[in-house]
């Protein structure tokens, strides 16, 4: 069990760095404009050497940031909860912590996908049809890697949580 929950915490710790570096950088996007390269995160856009905060208020990256906020907040959380399931405790005593984990970092992950999806539909919709020579960059890369990571962490966790609740018959014949 605690084999899992430790694997789980590895997972979400990497995973929780990766949102982290893919929601700040600035490279989700890299396009040719006027024989320049350009690249953009979700919050500045960058031409050659000078960056410009992004000023629009285009819906889909409003989306992205909050679904992405959001994923590395329950992500946060839930390694919280999953540290303190190693802790035996009398508090909480009806608060099953690796339930709540895992759980936690299903919907990191589902908040983290719902962003990549609404990012790349958007994106594929509006820069595939404006500029033909753009593709996405690294800190979309590790966005789609973070999903992995809360995945994997999720399902660690809820095999711990499955093992704790069912452990196995100890009775010999």
């Amino acid at each position: 069990m605690y084999s899992f929950m430790g694997g789980g915490l590895f997972c979400a710790g990497v995973g929780n760095v990766l949102l982290i570096v893919s929601t700040a950088t600035d490279y989700w996007m890299q396009y040719r404009h006027s024989s320049n390269y350009m690249h953009q995160g979700l919050w500045r856009y960058c031409t050659l050497s000078k960056c410009f905060i992004q000023t629009d208020g285009i819906a889909y990256w409003d989306a992205t940031k909050a679904f992405m906020i959001l994923s590395l907040l329950a992500c946060f959380f839930g390694i919280i909860v999953g540290i303190m399931a190693f802790i035996h405790s009398s508090y909480f005593v009806r608060f099953d912590k690796t339930f709540t984990a895992g759980t936690l970092f299903f919907v990191s992950c589902f908040f983290v996908l719902l962003a990549m999806a609404i990012y790349t539909g958007a994106t594929v919709n509006y820069y595939g049809r404006r500029y033909t020579s753009w593709r996405f960059s690294w800190s979309y890369i590790i966005g789609w890697v973070a999903v992995m990571l809360m995945f994997f962490s999720g399902i660690f966790y809820m095999c711990a949580y499955r093992m704790h609740e069912c452990p196995r018959s100890t009775n010999s014949r």
